[in-house]
């Protein structure tokens, strides 16, 4: 459980950079498929399980300034706040909406660390409004580039290829994020 202070300790400041790091790694590895995707949402369901809400949102918070700040963190080796502004850059926001959810899914749940199915449905629904909010914003930018799309189309292009991918990473990152908090006794 999560100590109930306003700020940081050292070693939560470590995992929070730790698994800011994680997720840049996990940006930059490719899965070829129809539609490539990466692991970059494997990353932030491992970090939310494995720190918890309050240090796992600060984790994505830190990655996410670190791209839009130039360093190359995000899918390509990519950076610049080019990046968070363009057409996809709605799903890397979204990430914060992800990690206020399970942070909230944490403070609902009994023990304020989230049993295992408020942190599966906090999870899920964190996604379902990370897609939202990602869709609505690719939506919006396309448009101003490119000229108005169908939300049918977008939700093709953008959302119905990762659904599955993205259920199988928050699986696997469940499972592995809960042994290595038995492991390191978070």
């Amino acid at each position: 459980m999560e100590k109930k202070t306003k700020g940081f300790q050292t070693k939560d400041l470590a995992y929070v950079a730790v698994c800011a790091v994680l997720m840049a790694v996990c940006s930059w590895i490719s899965i070829p498929a129809a539609v490539p995707f990466t692991l970059q949402t494997f990353a932030v369901f491992c970090s939310l399980g494995f720190l918890g809400g309050r240090r796992g949102t600060a984790a994505i918070l830190v990655y996410l300034l670190l791209g839009a700040l130039g360093v190359p963190v995000f899918a390509g080796f990519s950076g610049g706040i080019g990046i968070l502004f363009g057409a996809t850059g709605g799903y890397l926001l979204g990430f914060i909406l992800m990690g206020l959810v399970y942070w909230l899914g944490e403070q609902l749940s009994r023990d304020g660390r989230g049993v295992r199915g408020v942190r599966i449905v906090s999870m899920i629904l964190g996604l379902l409004l990370c897609y939202a909010f990602g869709t609505a914003w690719f939506m919006f930018v396309y448009a101003r580039q490119s000229g108005a799309i169908a939300l049918g189309t977008a939700l093709a292009w953008c959302v119905i290829p990762f659904l599955l991918p993205d259920l199988v990473k928050l699986a696997l990152a469940l499972q592995l994020s809960g042994r290595l908090r038995k492991v390191l006794h978070l």
